[in-house]
């Protein structure tokens, strides 16, 4: 299934989405949310959040899809704890792949030394999605 992902996140970077997009919207069947939807609430977010100064857009569109999924969208549910178990253990696998979580280190734009490209931070955030969708179906 993992490559699945890998396939419709690479289809969708070819038509132009960014890195937040083309991450949420690999998982919109999943979410259960319109692609369309998906598009316009992670524009934002995608490139470290338009200026390369804060976290790395596919971070943050993996960030949307573990909250989408874990979150009962009350608060009554209390979910929120565990949404935040499972956002860190995320952000933890990415920094170990990345080095970093901020975009304009990860792209060595202070000092050349690049990290990881935008295009591998892409696969790592759907991959770390995936592996946790697999372990939700256990």
């Amino acid at each position: 299934m993992r490559d699945t992902y890998i396939q419709r996140v690479h289809a969708l970077r070819a038509k132009k989405y960014n890195c937040a997009q083309a991450v949420a919207c690999t998982f919109s069947e999943e979410v259960g949310l319109e692609e369309e939807l998906l598009f316009q609430i992670m524009e934002g977010f995608g490139g470290g959040m338009g200026g390369h100064e804060a976290t790395c857009g596919a971070l943050s569109g993996a960030v949307a899809v573990i909250s989408m999924l874990t979150s009962r969208g009350r608060i009554e549910a209390n979910t929120k704890a565990l949404t935040y178990e499972r956002v860190s253990s995320l952000v933890k696998g990415f920094k170990e792949k990345a080095q970093s979580l901020v975009c304009r280190e990860i792209l060595g734009e202070d000092d050349g030394t690049v990290l990881l490209g935008c295009e591998a931070c892409i696969d790592e955030a759907v991959m770390l999605v995936a592996e946790f969708l697999t372990e939700l179906k256990k």
